[in-house]
């Protein structure tokens, strides 16, 4: 059984950002797992399974720019089924 729904990935742009910073954020505030954080200061790839993808969409976008969304639903996946 899948515990968390969603597949989020996506980059995140901004001036100041902080890898370690936006990881322990996330693992503080939201609930989930196979958390992944990589880049620099102006650019982050995300990638996380949740069941409230809205939230760490709204999260990021107070923190920069978000673009290259993807939300998949694992559920169906696991289905055969298109995600």
């Amino acid at each position: 059984m899948i515990e968390f729904k969603y597949d989020v990935q996506l980059l995140l742009e901004g001036s100041t950002l902080d890898e370690d910073r936006l990881y322990d954020e996330i693992v503080r505030q939201f609930e989930g797992d196979s958390l992944m954080v990589a880049g620099d200061t102006d650019l982050m790839k995300l990638h996380f399974h949740t069941n409230y993808p809205w939230k760490i969409l709204e999260y990021c976008a107070s923190l920069g720019d978000v673009f290259d969304i993807v939300v998949e639903d694992m559920v169906r996946q696991a289905k055969g089924l298109k995600g």
